[in-house]
């Protein structure tokens, strides 16, 4: 055996005729060894700087991202044209299909049904959600009414939905909630819509806006890709994006902003070969990430 592995190292078998050296060069060798050890940093020092500059990096990190959440450096166009892109798509509207949630509100339904038909939204088609949103309501409209409805019952009416079984028991939670901590109302207050589970900042905003009339930006893919494929604003996540739009979007829009951009997004401005020739803005645009379009 030539030799053996020992914590990853490995070390050959001494040789029978190796030399040793002499006692002088011993002692030669042991004072260039102290030498060495007074003029080289110790290990303990080496290991403080390391953990100093791995310190550093991450305080580095976590302030770039709280600014990035609170919008502090979110770059916006200011000469982007937001008033008459806005006059436009209010204009061309009329011919495009409304947002699911957006009939509800019109509806003059309660922020309840805002609130559930927009968990029942996600990942899933509006027609698909307008029929699971009315089986659903059309066994209780209230949280008490639904939380009495068998687990079984609810995921049966609000299939096919996406991740109806999950949806379901997403529902019966809150309705739970609802009834202990806010005596059956839902609440306007962001922080508190975020704290139901499987409610994001989309929906939550959405129920602020569309359920309360109060002011809130709603972003999904289609308002965070648009504004930046305009030029509009140059940010990475939806989430940048909303802090961005709350920074510099006139308030006026914040509400309308969703329902406008989701049409448009859907019908027009598609994330893949966008209909640019049947655009009525599209002389604003400028067109960041359009390789090919109709």
């Amino acid at each position: 055996m030539e030799g053996f592995p020992l914590c990853g190292a490995s070390f050959a078998k001494p040789s029978h005729s190796a030399s040793f050296p002499a006692a002088g060069n011993l002692a030669s060798n042991a004072t260039m060894r102290s030498r060495s050890k007074r003029n080289t940093p110790s290990s303990r020092d080496q290991n403080t700087t390391t953990r100093s500059r791995v310190r550093e990096q991450r305080q580095s990190k976590k302030t770039r991202s709280q600014r990035s959440r609170t919008g502090a450096t979110l770059p916006c166009n200011e000469t982007f044209p937001i008033d008459t892109v806005m006059e436009r798509l209010r204009a061309a509207a009329p011919t495009w299909n409304a947002p699911v949630v957006t009939l509800m509100a019109k509806q003059n339904r309660s922020p309840f049904h805002v609130l559930l038909g927009c968990l029942l939204s996600l990942r899933t088609k509006d027609e698909t959600t307008a029929q699971a949103v009315e089986r659903l309501f059309a066994l209780g409209e209230t949280p008490e009414t639904l939380a009495r409805v068998p687990l079984k019952t609810l995921e049966k009416a609000i299939y096919p939905v996406g991740f109806y079984r999950t949806k379901a028991r997403r529902i019966r939670e809150i309705c739970r909630l609802l009834l202990e901590r806010h005596g059956g109302q839902v609440p306007s207050q962001l922080e508190a819509l975020l704290e139901l589970p499987g409610v994001g900042r989309k929906t939550a905003n959405l129920v602020v806006a569309k359920g309360f009339g109060l002011p809130a930006i709603c972003v999904d893919t289609h308002v965070h890709r648009i504004t930046n494929r305009w030029g509009y604003l140059c940010t990475r996540t939806p989430v940048e994006t909303e802090f961005a739009l709350r920074k510099c979007l006139p308030e006026e829009y914040w509400i309308e902003i969703n329902d406008l951009l989701v049409a448009f997004g859907q019908t027009i401005c598609k994330p893949i070969s966008p209909r640019c020739s049947a655009c009525p803005v599209h002389e604003f645009c400028a067109r960041r990430g359009v390789h090919r379009s109709r």
